[in-house]
């Protein structure tokens, strides 16, 4: 089979990210309903705050650590002066621990992830890892994973993962589009930028997505876009696209 370049996203995709931060989320919604009890605010609207506090950040300037704990001081802050109740300096301390430790969590693969990258591996094809984050988080979850074996020095971080980071990405490897994958859990980050940029695109839908990714496609495919529901069925749904192109 003709040898091919395949770009995988790592968090949701490779290793579990998102049910990290709802853990997260939820400890923080617990605290802040106990700290504003008598004032009787609904824990959903305490994490619905929240989250529009974080998505409005990441979409304004990318991903970065210091965004979600952040979320949890200005969703507090919010509060405070929607109920007049006085902040509290151990509070916002606690808070901002809490934010800060979900980086700090075991990585936990997604099933089949070492296998089906030891496959492709063997097949031949060119891996990359292209993650959206701070380089020094991401790479923590590179190293203990052990994920360097398959990608190399082929790890790619960005705070903003858009078409044109992929496409620079491209032009600098001066990958073949006909030959070339993009696999990850995101519509807006992984999927729509691999159909803008003409390369292969597989949707690899999280168990439990953010709402940052949910938007539409509506980009016109140029070659495969596939969705599969686990890691397990890329090798194959790779080969059978190839072989059917080539013959």
């Amino acid at each position: 089979m003709h040898k091919q370049t395949i770009l995988f996203d790592m968090d949701d995709t490779l290793l579990y990210c998102n049910k990290f931060f709802d853990m997260v989320v939820d400890q923080f919604a617990d605290l802040m309903e106990m700290w504003f009890h008598s004032y009787h605010i609904p824990v959903a609207e305490i994490k619905k705050k929240q989250m529009e506090i974080d998505l409005q950040r990441v979409e304004r300037s990318g991903f970065a650590p210091d965004h979600f704990p952040q979320s949890f001081l200005d969703a507090y802050e919010y509060f405070t002066f929607l109920t007049g109740r006085p902040n509290n300096e151990d509070e916002t301390r606690r808070l901002q621990e809490l934010g800060r430790s979900v980086y700090g969590h075991d990585i936990e693969p997604y099933p089949h992830m070492y296998e089906t990258l030891q496959q492709l591996t063997e097949e031949g094809h060119e891996l990359h890892l292209y993650t959206g984050g701070e380089l020094q988080v991401q790479m923590r979850k590179v190293t203990e994973a052990g994920l360097e074996r398959f990608f190399d020095k082929r790890i790619h971080v960005t705070r903003h993962k858009t078409a044109e980071f992929l496409e620079s990405l491209i032009q600098k490897y001066e990958l073949d589009r006909k030959s070339t994958w993009m696999i990850g859990n995101s519509l807006r980050t992984d999927v729509i930028p691999a159909l803008k940029t003409g390369i292969h695109a597989i949707f690899m839908p999280a168990e439990k997505e953010w709402a940052f990714n949910n938007v539409k496609v509506d980009v016109e495919p140029q070659g495969a876009f596939l969705t599969l529901s686990s890691l397990s069925l890329i090798p194959e749904a790779i080969r059978t696209y190839t072989e059917a192109q080539a013959g």
